[in-house]
Parts: structure tokens; C-alpha cells; sequence
């Protein structure tokens, strides 16, 4: 999506969205990664491409929607670096990918990979038969045998209800073979504030590999270890922790590491993108 990002009494553009900024990240580390989803013909849309490009992703998935454009959306943050969003998405291409022509054999190509990875704000912005044909490809996937992750990042103003958002992420999470729940937005759908609680939800529905992510506490590990950041940080802007989390934790487990030190990996990543603007820091 394009990203309108405050910075003083001025606003910033870019790009954005939490399973962009995951894609990002593990581009940069060094995973082959294409991300599925639709764009306009608009010159926004052109920059985004472009721009997912020189970052190292494979834009061979991304379909255009002629008739539609990119979404937008607005991050505006108080004096913690706590931050608050605003939508324009309702007429996006993405939210219409699964009607773009062309979409069939990418979907064949997206069931085989070594992993898939999705979030309830990739649920939220499909109308129900595209969640539906979401859900269908996690659960191809899995029975393929491809690692598959999910982050029930929720986001109220995207859903008619929490009961709606929760009946897609039960059924999402049946899907996923890695969980990447985070305790706030849990507690938010009206579940419990425990990370155990959380973690057993998960786990119950079929998630066995799930990580609660803790904010500044760091996370619970699926054996119910609890793993703190190396250091406290004081943050310049949170956009994207979670995202920079998730891309760290999957790219260690696609490596070859364990939960425990796939969590440290995104601790690290995580940490670094707080102390810098933007949900996708440049390079240093």
C-alpha cells in the first residue's frame, strides 16, 4: 500500500503493510521471496512495484487490476512512538486479486513454496469469497508440506465486528503451521490477557509452532519459555516491530534454527526497526 507517515507538522510518502514490511525483511536477509497481490496501473502502483523490486523481491506474482489502485494508508504517531492508522482500501486491486486475470497458475505456484505467510489484515481486506480462497491455499500448502504462518494482526476499523475477525482468525489458524499471535490485539478481539491462555487457543485449533509476541516483554516461546529483548529500547517510531519480528523468526526457522534462536533473531530485527523512522527503515 502507499504510506502517508507523519513527521512533525509534515507527512512522508512511501510504502507499506504488514505482510509487505515481513517480505521486505526477509528479502533482505537473503530469502528468495515473491509477494502475491494485486496493483493498479496508476502511477502510484508503478512506484510500488518498482520499489518492492530494488528491494529483492521477486514482483513476478503481482497482478494488475487496470479499473482499480493502490490502497492508502495514514500512520499517525503521539509522543511515545505509539501509533494510530487511518484506511483508503475499500476500492483497492488487492482487495479484488482473486478475480485479476492470470491468478490461477500463481496460485498453483504459491501452494508449492517452502513458505506462506499471511495475516488477518490479508483476510480483512477480501471480500468473503477471496477469504475463502485465502484459507484454501494456506491449507494446500500445509498439506504440501510448506511451512505456513500466520499474524492475527487486527486491526478494528478493517472488520464489520470482533465476532466477524474472530471467526476468520480461528479459522485461518487452522490453517497455519506458525503461529504469530500478539497478546494486544488478542485481548482487543475479546480474548484472554494471558499468553498462555492465547498460546492454547492457538495450539488448540492446530498452530503447534505458535509465538505470542509480548511487545517490550518479547515473547512466549511455544514451550511457554518467556524471552526477553537483549535490551530495553526507548522507540523513535513502532511502525512495523511486529512485521520486523516475524520476518526475523521465520528467516532463522528457514535457516535452520531453533524457536529459541529464531526469537532472538527477531528481537533483533525488531529492535532495530523501532529505533529508526518508517515501517521499512533503509538499509544502514
Amino acid at each position: 500500500m502507499v504510506e502517508l507517515s507523519q513527521d512533525g507538522s509534515a507527512w512522508q510518502l512511501a510504502h507499506g503493510g504488514d505482510t509487505l514490511n515481513t517480505a521486505i525483511h526477509l528479502a533482505r536477509a537473503g530469502i528468495a521471496t515473491a509477494y502475491l497481490t494485486a496493483l493498479g496501473a496508476d502511477p502510484f502502483s508503478e512506484r510500488l512495484k518498482t520499489a518492492w523490486a530494488d528491494e529483492g523481491l521477486d514482483t513476478a506474482m503481482v497482478l494488475t487490476d487496470p479499473a482499480r489502485s493502490a490502497g492508502l494508508y495514514a500512520i499517525a504517531m503521539d509522543q511515545q512512538g505509539e501509533r494510530s492508522f487511518a484506511y483508503w482500501r475499500s476500492d483497492s486491486a488487492a482487495r479484488r486479486l482473486f478475480d485479476c486475470e492470470g491468478i490461477g497458475p500463481l496460485l498453483e505456484q504459491a501452494a508449492s513454496a517452502d513458505l506462506l505467510a499471511f495475516s488477518l489484515i490479508s483476510l480483512a481486506i477480501l471480500p468473503p469469497e477471496g477469504r475463502e480462497r485465502l484459507l484454501l491455499l494456506a491449507r494446500q500448502a500445509r498439506a504440501r508440506g510448506a511451512r505456513v504462518a500466520f499474524d492475527g494482526n487486527y486491526r478494528p476499523r478493517l472488520w464489520e465486528s470482533p465476532a466477524e475477525a474472530c471467526a476468520a482468525r480461528d479459522a485461518a489458524i487452522a490453517c497455519a503451521t506458525i503461529g504469530l499471535p500478539t497478546l494486544e490485539d488478542e485481548a482487543a478481539l475479546g480474548g484472554s490477557a494471558d499468553a498462555a491462555a492465547v498460546a492454547a487457543h492457538w495450539q488448540g485449533l492446530g498452530c503447534a509452532e505458535t509465538v505470542v509476541k509480548l511487545g517490550a516483554q518479547g515473547c512466549r516461546l511455544p514451550d511457554g519459555t518467556i524471552l526477553a529483548p537483549p535490551e530495553i529500547l526507548t522507540p523513535v517510531d513502532t511502525s512495523g516491530a511486529g512485521d520486523a519480528f516475524n520476518a526475523g523468526y521465520l528467516a532463522a526457522r528457514l535457516h535452520g534454527a531453533s524457536c529459541d534462536e529464531a526469537a532472538r533473531e527477531g528481537h533483533r530485527l525488531a529492535g532495530w526497526t523501532i529505533m529508526r523512522r518508517g515501517a521499512i527503515p533503509p538499509r544502514d
